[in-house]
């Protein structure tokens, strides 16, 4: 595949609340890490929302809506629990009991942006920095001026972040990925799609997401 083959085309539908996404996400980056230049691959990340309910510009502290979503604050616990263990074996600080839900389609807005020329930071910088934000900062990532200076230590004028936030620009293109997600029978994330044609669903381990890629590469 390094030798003149076509790249391995992977849309990544993900939430930046979601933490299976986090963990998936640095999996999969240590899978791509170990590859190397053996295969080619045009990565983009795609809009889901776990919470589309969320209110523009209202935060609350996560425990209260795993409460709601699962049961009482005692399966929220044992969720949280399991959850953040299991991040920590991937090195991730995940601190659920700070993290605020927020809405987050100005989030996603940015990582399409972030797609374009227009953006001097990569969609997976910025999928790390707002991650890490959320899970471990507990910052409000529906905050346009808090967006703004997250993006400003990638390197992107935080006017011009808010400048973007204030226009309409991605509005569109994020509804019709979160659209197309339902096209795919996407129903829960990280999902991977490869070539259109191939889903690789969850956080999988380092090595089944360096197995399977080497896989479809051969395939293609």
């Amino acid at each position: 595949m390094s030798e003149g083959g076509a790249a391995l085309r992977i849309e990544i539908w993900s939430d930046v609340i979601c933490p299976w996404c986090y963990i998936g996400k640095t999996r999969f980056d240590r899978a791509v890490e170990r590859l190397g230049d053996e295969i080619a691959l045009d990565v983009t990340y795609r809009a889901y929302q776990l919470d589309p309910t969320a209110r523009p510009g209202v935060t609350e502290p996560v425990t209260e809506a795993y409460s709601r979503k699962f049961g009482g604050p005692e399966q929220a616990a044992q969720v949280i629990s399991r959850v953040t263990a299991a991040a920590a074996e991937d090195g991730i600080d995940m601190r659920l009991d700070r993290a605020l839900r927020a809405n987050t389609v100005l989030a996603h807005r940015l990582l399409w942006w972030a797609a374009t020329p227009d953006c001097p930071a990569s969609q997976s910088a910025v999928q790390d920095r707002l991650m890490r934000a959320y899970f471990t900062e507990g910052d409000d990532i529906g905050d346009p001026e808090r967006l703004a200076a997250l993006l400003g230590e990638l390197g992107v004028d935080p006017a011009a972040t808010v400048d973007f936030l204030s226009s309409d620009s991605g509005t569109d293109e994020v509804a019709k990925e979160i659209e197309r997600a339902g096209e795919h029978g996407i129903s829960a994330v990280p999902t991977f799609v490869v070539n259109e044609q191939w889903a690789i669903p969850g956080a999988q381990d380092v090595d089944t997401f360096e197995r399977v890629l080497r896989r479809l590469a051969e395939r293609q």
